[in-house]
């Protein structure tokens, strides 16, 4: 039996490396809200990472903004875990 935990914020990115900036908040939002990004996300197959002090920051940052230099190191290792999570599944 799986444990239903509620999310009370959520903030989803999109990063593209050809573009060549930084990463860049598509969706955020809390109660509801939060709960319907993490849903379609994990529906897509986004691997979903819980960090409750990064999504405080990052729900600050305004929807189609790129994430402010502050938080590159902290999102950049978020990153790595999901391309290494990834490539494990292919």
């Amino acid at each position: 039996m799986e444990e239903k935990t509620r999310q009370d914020k959520a903030v989803a990115l999109t990063y593209k490396k050809e573009s060549g900036g930084a990463p860049v908040v598509v969706a955020s939002g809390k109660g509801a809200v939060a709960e319907k990004i993490l849903s379609t996300a994990r529906e897509a197959g986004v691997e979903v990472v819980q960090d409750s002090d990064l999504v405080e920051l990052l729900s600050k940052v305004p929807l189609g903004k790129e994430i402010p230099a502050e938080l590159y190191q902290a999102v950049a290792e978020i990153l790595a875990f999901v391309y290494r999570v990834n490539k494990r599944m292919e």
